[in-house]
């Protein structure tokens, strides 16, 4: 069982120039799992080969759900699932817009997406194997995996703030202060 093209292409037109489809509002039976998955560094994978064309990730990016921990690509009338490794996503790149608290961070993904980083799209950094594992919301519970590049970047531009009086790491974006790391684990 798997997701046509065609009724994704047809959820797409139907919300072409009105921004992305409402895949929050849809809710269609699930049609089982689908051999497609999308690897940390942001490929995505079908039958165990990776998606050669952009439009069609692009595509594919534009219907995908977060329920809980699973991943799905959705339209009005079905629902299949997809393995996601970390993210679904990967920002690339990112712009910086001012400077201070009142600085914007706008982030691109490897799919097209450009988010500024704010409070409903926060940046929140994990621990994973010892090592920093930085993410940004991109839409609806779905996160871009932060690049290597990018985040030295954003390291670059930390600040220390206090917070609950502990010294802290982090950047401003669009008035919001995100914390990266505690100043004591940097002595």
């Amino acid at each position: 069982m798997s997701v046509s093209a065609d009724s994704i292409a047809a959820a797409i037109r139907a919300a072409k120039g009105r921004g992305l489809p409402p895949v929050e509002k849809w809710n269609p039976p699930f049609c089982g799992d689908l051999d497609m998955r999308i690897a940390r560094d942001g490929t995505w994978f079908y039958l165990g080969t990776p998606i050669g064309r952009a439009p069609l990730v692009r595509l594919f990016s534009t219907v995908l759900k977060r329920e809980g921990d699973k991943f799905f690509l959705v339209t009005p009338v079905e629902k299949v699932g997809i393995t996601v490794d970390d993210a679904p996503f990967l920002a690339v790149d990112f712009e910086v817009d001012g400077e201070g608290n009142e600085q914007r961070l706008t982030f691109l993904t490897s799919v097209g997406d450009r988010v500024t980083a704010d409070v409903d799209h926060p940046i929140r950094v994990e621990e994973r194997n010892g090592e920093p594992a930085p993410y940004v919301e991109v839409r609806n519970g779905l996160d871009a995996l932060i690049d290597r590049k990018s985040f030295f970047r954003l390291a670059d531009l930390a600040v220390e703030e206090e917070i609950d009086g502990c010294a802290t790491f982090g950047v401003w974006s669009a008035g919001t202060f995100f914390p990266v790391i505690d100043a004591e684990r940097l002595s």
